[in-house]
């Protein structure tokens, strides 16, 4: 599970706690400079958050079979999938990148470069998609102030190898409360765990 930019592990405790009772197992761990871990976020890149993903993964030695990314963190959960063979990716409020951004540490040149108009459109987020064969769930939230509602249609759309895809989009959520719209309706939850429990099953 990948946290976002300026957020920790914590953002999936209650995500977790619902994975649990569906009989699924998680890892959940703070990239540099976030929550416990410690160091200088800005002498970081979405690249080394690939990396850092990438010995996580390794210390464990054990088979994953899924990914779930949420906001910066659904980029990495794409760039994971072109190396590992994940069964199943879930991506919420994802967030994208255009390519030049990639291996750029966070600061003044990589804002510069997300900043620029639809700098997300030149991206390879879209060939990833294409690539991935597994069970693909796109969460997005219907007020994202920060993520256009074009991204997750146009993963949907380009992920046309996928063995299953859904893109479920919560009502009245914002890019950061997405849990507590859930919560307002005992459906809207229950639809959400079916989704999570139907892409993560093998």
């Amino acid at each position: 599970m990948l946290h976002g930019g300026g957020k920790d592990r914590t953002v999936f405790y209650k995500y977790r706690a619902l994975l649990d009772r569906s009989g699924i197992g998680t890892t959940l761990f703070d990239f540099v400079g976030h929550g416990e871990t410690g160091g200088d976020m800005h002498a970081s890149s979405l690249f080394s958050r690939t990396a850092q993903a990438e010995a996580v993964i390794a210390f464990q030695g054990l088979a994953l079979t899924g990914c779930i990314g949420v906001s910066m963190g659904a980029y990495n959960a794409l760039q994971l999938s072109k190396t590992i063979r994940f069964q199943s990716l879930i991506l919420m409020v994802p967030g994208i990148y255009s390519t030049p951004a990639y291996k750029i540490n966070f600061g003044p040149e990589f804002s510069a470069i997300i900043r620029k108009e639809r700098s997300w459109a030149q991206t390879d987020a879209w060939d990833i998609a294409a690539e991935f064969t597994g069970n693909l769930l796109i969460i997005a939230a219907e007020n994202d102030a920060i993520i256009p509602a074009e991204i997750p249609e146009r993963l949907l759309s380009s992920a046309a190898g996928c063995r299953q895809k859904q893109l479920l989009t919560i009502p009245g959520a914002g890019h950061n409360t997405i849990w507590q719209n859930l919560m307002l309706s005992d459906t809207l939850y229950e639809e959400v765990r079916s989704a999570f429990a139907r892409c993560l099953s093998h």
